[in-house]
């Protein structure tokens, strides 16, 4: 078996915290197509070193990923605690899409199928036992209707990030309204179909049409 890859010596440890927070930045601000040659340049490193912590673009999205998994993690488990199961939900829910809406990087990773596979399964593998505890909880208190799933929320999200998305330039706020209106047929609508699975969910996000 090959070895296990060593730790990184503690200032080359600091070099990539420096660029993984200066990345984080100047795309919440611009976008993920900021350059390599900017995020060195923000950091006052050089570009080599980018390249050494980060060698492929993929590495860079899926350390930002990675992030983004501990942080909404961190969201599910506090939620998970309130008192009010649906009160939780919506909140994980908003402070979800607050995070994407002051990010248009972070928007653009999460629905511009740029994650790993290998990601998306241990986001979900993480979140899903959390959320859909809360969802038994609200289906028995009645707050919403039998037959709810995760994959359910999973697709507010999408929906709601999409007009998030598309009115990001004119109209920053809609999104709320979208949400709104989201989980009120959500909580009353006499839901069709079969519910999404976690096959499903996981294909929409890494955008495998096969």
């Amino acid at each position: 078996m090959p070895d296990p890859p060593q730790p990184l010596r503690r200032d080359a440890e600091r070099n990539r915290q420096l660029l993984l927070r200066t990345a984080y930045e100047l795309m919440a601000r611009d976008g993920l197509d900021v350059s390599y040659e900017e995020i060195a340049r923000a950091a006052g490193t050089g570009t080599g070193t980018m390249y050494r912590r980060f060698p492929q673009r993929q590495d860079l999205v899926d350390a930002l990923f990675s992030e983004h998994i501990d942080t909404v993690t961190s969201l599910a488990e506090q939620a998970a605690r309130h008192g009010d199961p649906w009160a939780a939900l919506t909140w994980f829910l908003e402070r979800q899409l607050e995070l994407e809406a002051d990010n248009r990087g972070l928007g653009q990773l999460l629905r511009g199928h740029q994650q790993s596979s290998t990601l998306v399964k241990q986001a979900h593998a993480r979140m899903t036992p959390l959320v859909a505890e809360l969802i038994a909880r609200a289906v028995r208190e009645g707050q919403l209707p039998a037959g709810v799933t995760p994959g359910d929320f999973v697709a507010v999200h999408l929906m709601v990030g999409s007009v998030m998305d598309a009115a990001r330039g004119f109209a920053p706020h809609l999104w709320r309204r979208a949400l709104a209106v989201a989980l009120a047929g959500l909580r009353h609508a006499d839901l069709p179909g079969t519910p999404p699975g976690d096959e499903i969910i996981e294909r929409l996000y890494i955008n495998d049409t096969k």
